[in-house]
């Protein structure tokens, strides 16, 4: 077990982003690490998940029910794969291997009321697919499709942020429901990857108008929506549903400290028949032994591959976290400690 550091650096939030993050909204301090206090417990992260919803609480006005709103100053909020080094809470022995959302650090001190999510033990693959496939990203693609999604047998499936963490996932899980599966991405080398190495049936550049390219790749329409994205393209999309559509909402990346810009043909859910519903994975916590047991699975069985970009240590963070947003990356984004 790692020796107890007395000092620790973390990413902070500091400058409020406009739009899109950029390297300068965030700063790499060093601080001394406190002694614990009845109740609370020392991880040593070893790994830092980059997702970008939690821009979405970087504004100052953007706390709501599910978080509060970043501090200026305080390390970002954010997911970790961490052991315990020390503990002084009851529920929690050092050694104990968690995936939580807490901050982007390199230790963290926490009283455990925040999201903590045990690996099992022994791991049923290696440590970091818990933050990526088998963590909140590729549980994500698993509840919204098996759960809203629902997609039959030779149904289309269109996943928007196809090459996306959690996009990555959905497009492979659609094939393995047994439907078709197209993604909407950009640039020729995503696109390529979508369909050689996750096995997409058709692609969609992002960059060039949708309507046609929607026609060509769904003559039958949209079965399943799986959306990442929002605004003006989900506006599209809405417009080439089949009858009887199931939209899942996921994510809203275009909106994400911008001013959202929502669909204007909601009646057209109407006249197809068609749902649409959104969700939150960390809800549904009780679920995930029994879904990450079921990825981890498909995962042994070559079914499913994990497409990831990984960088090394602390300083990459902020730098990973805004390549999201500019589009270079591929999967899912970590950094390791």
């Amino acid at each position: 077990m790692t020796s107890r550091p007395t000092c620790t650096r973390s990413v902070v939030l500091a400058r409020r982003p406009d739009g899109n993050p950029v390297p300068e909204d965030f700063s790499l301090i060093e601080e001394a690490l406190p002694a614990l206090n009845d109740g609370e417990l020392l991880l040593v992260n070893e790994f830092v998940s980059l997702d970008a919803g939690f821009r979405n609480w970087m504004d100052e006005d953007s706390g709501d029910a599910v978080l509060p709103a970043m501090a200026l100053g305080a390390p970002v909020m954010g997911l970790v794969l961490g052991t315990v080094l020390e503990s002084r809470h009851r529920d929690f022995e050092p050694g104990t291997r968690l995936m939580a959302r807490l901050a982007w650090q390199e230790h963290t001190v926490t009283d455990a009321t925040d999201f903590l999510i045990r690996l099992p033990e022994p791991l049923e693959a290696d440590a970091e697919h818990y933050l990526g496939i088998l963590g909140d990203t590729g549980l994500s693609a698993f509840f919204g499709l098996r759960d809203i999604g629902r997609p039959k047998d030779g149904e289309t499936v269109l996943v928007s942020a196809a090459a996306g963490a959690v996009g990555s996932i959905a497009g492979q899980l659609a094939r393995i429901m047994g439907a078709r599966a197209v993604g909407i991405s950009s640039g020729p080398e995503k696109l390529e990857r979508l369909k050689r190495d996750l096995g997409y049936d058709a692609v969609i550049d992002r960059r060039k108008p949708l309507p046609d390219q929607l026609a060509s790749a769904c003559p039958e329409g949209v079965d399943v929506y799986f959306d990442n994205v929002g605004g003006p393209m989900l506006e599209t999309v809405i417009d080439h549903l089949a009858e009887g559509a199931r939209v899942v909402l996921c994510g809203a990346v275009s909106t994400y400290g911008q001013a959202a810009e929502g669909p204007k043909n909601l009646f057209q859910l109407v006249t197809r028949q068609a749902a649409m519903s959104g969700f939150l994975t960390h809800t549904r916590a009780e679920e995930y032994p029994e879904a990450r047991a079921e990825l981890a699975r498909w995962l042994k069985e070559g079914k499913l591959v994990a497409p990831e970009h990984r960088l090394q240590g602390i300083e990459q963070v902020a730098q990973a976290f805004c390549d999201l947003f500019a589009g270079r990356n591929f999967g899912k984004t970590l950094v390791e400690l």
